[in-house]
Formats: C-alpha cells, structure tokens, sequence
C-alpha cells in the first residue's frame, strides 16, 4: 500500500505517534493526579483523627458526629505506640495483607515519652476504585487511539485526493486534448501547483502547436523550391541547349538548393537548441555577455554603414542560466535589428533593473511591424528582407526555456522602428552592488 518513499506513510507513522504519545501522556497525568488527590484526602482524614485524639482525647468532636464519620470510625484502628528514635512529623505509608490495602499514619502523641498514635484504616474500597478508574482509562486510550488511527488514514487520504485528481487529469490528457485545471475547484494549499500546472500545460499547446507549423512550414518551404527545381529541368530538358545555358539552368538550380540548405540548416538549429536547453545553468554575469554581444556586432553595424549604440544598467547583474540560450537570444534581436535598420541610422542595445528583474531591449529605426500577426510562429515574416523565419521561433523557444518573457512591437516614441525585449526573472538572478 505503501513505499518507502510515501510522504502519506510518514504522515500516518508521525501523526499516529504524536497522538498515541499525547494520550498516553494526558490519561498519565489524570490517573496520578487522581490517586494524589485521593490518597492526600485520606491522609488529611487520618491527620485529622490523630489531631482530634492529640487535643481533645476523642477522634472527633461531638458537632462532627454524623453518620459518615461513624462509618469511616468503624474501619479506624487506633493504638498507641512507644519509639526508641523521634519522629517530630507524622508518617504515613501502605501495605497490603490477605488482599486487604491499608494505609497507615504514626502521629506523634506525647514526644517526651516517645508515644505515637498508630493509626491504621482499610483503603481497600478506595484502591479497587482506583483500579476500576486505571481499566477505564486504560480502555479510553485504547478507543482514542484506534480513532487517531482511524483519523489518520482518513486525513491522509482527503490530503492526497487532490493530488490524485490531478494526476487523474493530467494522465487523460493527450496533445489533442488539453484543457486547464479548474484551480478555483483545487483547495486553497494546492492553488499555486494548480496555476504551475496550467502554466506548463500552456507551454505544451504552445510548443505543440509551433511544432505542427514548423512541421507544415518545413514542408511548404521545400516543397517550392523543389518544385522549382523540377520544373526548370524539365524545361531545361525540353531541347537541346548551348553549355552557358545549361549553365545558367545550373546555377539557378544551384541557388534553389542553397535556399533549401539554410532552411535545413535553421531546422538543425532547433534541434540544437533543444539540446541546448539541457545544458547544466551557469552563474554569469548578463551585463558583460551583453557587452561581448556588443563588440561583436559594432564591426559589422559600421560596414553597413550603421550605428550600434549601447546603455547598460546597472553596472553588473548576476543570473544562472544557460548562455548559449541567452545569446541566440540577443544574436536574432540585433541582426533582425541591422537587418531593417535604414544605413545612417542607429540601433540601441540597453538594459535597465526593474521591480521583475532585468529588461534587455534592443530598438531599431527600421519599417516596423504589424501587431496582429504571431511573430514567433515558425516561417513568420515581416518587410522585404530576406530569410526562413525561424529566428524569432528559436528565441521565443529559448526564452521559455530560461522562464525568461520576450516580445517585440512597435515603437511608442514617435519614430518609426521596434522594441525587441527580454524581461530576465530576478528570482534566480541577483545585482551584484556598485562600486
């Protein structure tokens, strides 16, 4: 029913322990305090007799002469008794003879003469009631704990319903079929793995969903140019051509297949990157892996004729993560950048520290770009610039691997242009302080 590892196992051992010790200890205390209480009510009753005969020559007094006091004084056996030591207090003990319990007093009676009142009176009522109060408590522990036991198990398994209901859920669940977790239906404490969950059912649709295009726009992709390259060597092969024509049909054919090699050549990258993802996290410092990204990428802003500026706050942030994922990250924001950045203009890499971490942003001056359509989506393109489409695909893939949030829109300032932006988690990342 149980394994080694089963938290519910623990959780029934430690409660069932707790409570059977917490019972144990309370019935403990309230049977000794209950005999302490008796067996100081009879000594105070005896202590009373040996005072009565000390100061008045009677075991009671006349105005206490009633029918309990004759019963008890019926039970009393009094004498008097001579010791060779002092005994200045009174003593009191028990002994059992015949099954018989008695309980015993020596008071001092005349100290110059050594004479103590021996006071001796039959408990053995009292004792089979305290015996009687020992069984029955004895039996309320036994019952209490069969009802912790019976607790236990039941707590137990109302904590891992849910638990079960989710696994209950989520094992039903296929890529065609998949729908959130109701967290309003979930009780309060599993809330938050409840939102988690649906957090990562979210990133299944959507890497299900970008991998059925991928594969459909992989598809299309070659297929066209494919299909050009056919229909040329048919043409081609129509009749009989001079060599420079051949060689032009060649090189087209040639041109078409380098098409269809970067096409090949960004679909290995996603399988790289997916391995990439893999890879164990590093501590790095994000402002200088910026800063390399930069030096990088000024050489080849100036040969065309453009300006890479930079602005990084604060001076250094700490974060552990996978720098490849990083870097492909910030590579796609800057060449998408240069890309459609007019010559003569310029394009800014910055960081800021905000209150969810650190915000990289990459702002061009180029043609900008329509909202409405998903460009993370595989083979989505934007303007008269050529290319697959698959680059904003690989960083929004990155950028979830990191837990990181990327977007891209347009400038809100009045120029013509985009924002490209990574928002960096603060939770696994610090701010080293200035100098």
């Amino acid at each position: 029913m149980f394994s080694q590892r089963s938290i519910r196992q623990s959780f029934l051992i430690q409660l069932i322990i707790s409570s059977a010790s917490l019972i144990l200890i309370f019935s403990s205390f309230l049977y000794f305090y209950i005999e302490k209480s008796i067996y100081d009510e009879k000594k105070a009753e005896l202590i009373g007799y040996a005072k009565n005969i000390t100061d008045y020559k009677s075991v009671f007094q006349l105005d206490e002469l009633d029918e309990s006091i004759q019963e008890n004084f019926l039970s009393l056996n009094v004498e008097v008794i001579y010791l060779q030591k002092e005994h200045p207090e009174a003593e009191v003990y028990e002994k059992s003879e015949h099954k018989r319990t008695y309980l015993t007093l020596i008071y001092p009676f005349n100290i110059h003469e050594n004479s103590y009142l021996k006071m001796t009176k039959e408990i053995t009522p009292t004792k089979k009631l305290l015996n009687k109060i020992l069984n029955y408590i004895f039996i309320i522990n036994i019952a209490g704990f069969i009802l912790v036991i019976i607790y236990a198990v039941a707590l137990s398994k109302m904590l891992v319903a849910p638990v079960k209901t989710l696994s209950s859920r989520l094992s039903n669940m296929n890529e065609h079929l998949m729908k959130p977790i109701i967290v309003e239906e979930l009780p309060q404490e599993f809330e938050p793995l409840g939102e988690t969950l649906n957090h990562l059912i979210s990133r299944i649709q959507n890497f299900v969903k970008y991998q059925k295009e991928l594969f459909i726009g992989t598809a299309h992709e070659l297929k066209t140019p494919l299909a050009v390259i056919k229909l040329k060597n048919q043409v081609t092969l129509i009749k009989k051509r001079s060599p420079e024509e051949y060689i032009e049909a060649l090189n087209t054919t040639n041109k078409t297949i380098d098409e269809m090699n970067i096409i090949v050549s960004n679909i290995l990258n996603i399988g790289r990157q997916e391995g990439a993802q893999l890879d164990k996290p590093q501590e790095v410092n994000v402002i200088e892996v910026l800063k390399q990204k930069a030096d990088d990428f000024k050489l080849l802003a100036e040969n065309e004729g453009k300006k890479l500026e930079i602005d990084f706050k604060p001076n250094a942030f700490m974060a552990t993560l996978q720098v490849s994922l990083l870097n492909q990250i910030i590579q796609n924001f800057l060449q998408n950048a240069l890309k459609f950045t007019p010559k003569e203009k310029s394009v800014l890499l910055r960081s800021s520290q905000d209150d969810y971490g650190l915000l990289i942003e990459v702002i061009d001056e180029g043609c900008g770009i329509d909202e409405s359509v998903d460009l993370f989506a595989p083979f989505k393109r934007q303007g008269n610039k050529s290319g697959v489409g698959l680059g904003l695909f690989l960083a929004k893939s990155a950028a979830d691997a990191l837990g990181a949030v990327i977007s891209i829109k347009n400038r809100a300032d009045g120029v013509e242009g985009t924002v490209a932006s990574l928002q960096l988690n603060s939770k696994l990342s610090c701010i080293i302080p200035r100098n």
